[in-house]
């Protein structure tokens, strides 16, 4: 039995969800200990499968799920509501987002990621002089890397030339590699009359662009050379694209080495990554992730930590750092982070297993220390999880021996016994 993990690449919804996760983390992490086990009337999993789908772009899915989290507790505002109006946002229901987050607003007051959403909703809406107040307040402390050029942008729009400039310009420095901030300099210069910075601007955003072009080619040559199992032609090709700089690119590299079968060549630029930007949850889990498949668990487990205390409900970094701990030995912790993370998402079979096998572990503990409740409370749970497994049962009946009740411990005797013929039929 084994946990399905796999490298998470950074998207920039992905870089959206950060921020909406950052942002929720201090209220996240005083709600999400200590939920009951996955019931109709518990909020976890919806929870749990809309951060999922709102990393991979599924917007429609991430939606229902937190409205269905809403509907069972209104009080998520932080855990459900932000996210569900980024993912409205991206299906460019601009309506409805600006409700959702208006409703946010309210509560938490002028926090910088909820000013730049209201600010992003006003700029799609054409209305300038609000999308300027909104983003020059969210822009003192900015939360996403595009904060100064959608103001720059948005002051464009409006037609104060002065003030484009001056965003633009400090969006460069920011993002000294996104083409559409030359692009959008160029414009504004040429609109000035001032042509040949416009050319110059231009040439480079065309740079950026042939450069951007060129790295994609790079990325498949480097997965192609190393499907063919040509490592050294591989790093050759694959190395072209490390950059100490650009957390980003160092994830798309360390991605591609991983997903192909290397996580020694994944550390170098993963590593960096997780530097570079820590307080992003996709790099911390691709870092432990890469120790965790070089079976260095003590290395994977203090990114996966680091990150679980301000993301507490991501299921990626609860599944991979419950196997950790599995790894380590660490079977009450191992316990704990697998069964939330089972509440997060109980149709990942890969964390039911882990979790089936620490919480049966968990048992035979118990029971080697004669606490027989704490022993048959684990065993029951591993029942439960795995019902066609007769070894539950076998621990109940034994329980139930040593705490001399001879009826109970028949019957769950029979049904352990019926459950070994069955496997043995189907085997």
């Amino acid at each position: 039995m084994g946990i399905r993990i796999r490298y998470a690449r950074l998207n920039i919804t992905a870089l959206l969800l950060t921020g909406a996760l950052l942002f929720a983390d201090g209220v996240a992490s005083q709600t999400a200990n200590n939920r009951a086990p996955a019931a109709s009337d518990n909020p976890e999993p919806h929870l749990g499968k809309g951060y999922d789908a709102l990393r991979q772009d599924r917007y429609d899915e991430a939606v229902k799920e937190f409205r269905a989290a809403l509907s069972l507790d209104s009080t998520l505002t932080l855990r459900a509501r932000f996210p569900l109006a980024v993912a409205l946002f991206e299906m460019k229901k601009f309506d409805e987002a600006r409700q959702e987050f208006e409703a946010v607003h309210r509560e938490v007051g002028d926090h910088p990621n909820v000013l730049y959403y209201l600010g992003r909703v006003d700029l799609e809406e054409r209305k300038f002089e609000s999308a300027i107040r909104n983003l020059n307040e969210a822009a003192a402390k900015p939360p996403f890397p595009d904060t100064a050029y959608f103001l720059g942008y948005t002051y464009f729009k409006q037609g104060d030339l002065a003030a484009a400039e001056k965003w633009l310009k400090e969006a460069a420095q920011t993002n000294p590699r996104d083409a559409r901030i030359p692009y959008q300099l160029g414009l504004m210069y040429r609109k000035q009359g001032r042509e040949e910075e416009a050319k110059k601007s231009l040439a480079l955003s065309d740079e950026l662009r042939q450069r951007e072009d060129n790295e994609s080619r790079l990325r498949m040559e480097c997965a192609q050379k190393l499907d063919q199992g040509l490592r050294d032609e591989a790093r050759a090709i694959c190395e072209q694209l490390y950059d100490p700089d650009d957390s980003e690119k160092l994830t798309e590299l360390g991605t591609i080495y991983g997903q192909h079968g290397n996580s020694e060549a994944a550390l170098k630029p993963l590593r960096r990554a997780a530097e570079l930007a820590p307080q992003s949850p996709q790099m911390q889990y691709n870092l432990a992730l890469a120790y965790f498949q070089l079976n260095r668990f003590e290395e994977a487990r203090a990114p996966l930590a680091n990150a679980l205390q301000r993301w507490p409900d991501l299921f990626q970094l609860n599944a991979l750092y419950g196997a950790v701990l599995s790894k380590l030995g660490e079977d009450l912790a191992a316990y704990q982070t697998l069964r939330h993370a089972h509440q997060l998402n109980v149709e990942d079979s890969g964390t039911a297993d882990l979790l089936y096998s620490a919480t049966l572990e968990l048992a035979r503990k118990s029971q080697g220390g004669r606490r027989y409740s704490d022993s048959f409370r684990y065993f029951e749970e591993a029942a439960k999880l795995r019902p066609q497994e007769p070894e539950p049962h076998r621990g109940m009946a034994e329980i139930y021996r040593l705490t001399r009740r001879p009826a109970q411990a028949t019957a769950e005797q029979e049904e352990a016994d019926r459950l070994y013929k069955r496997l043995g039929k189907l085997n």
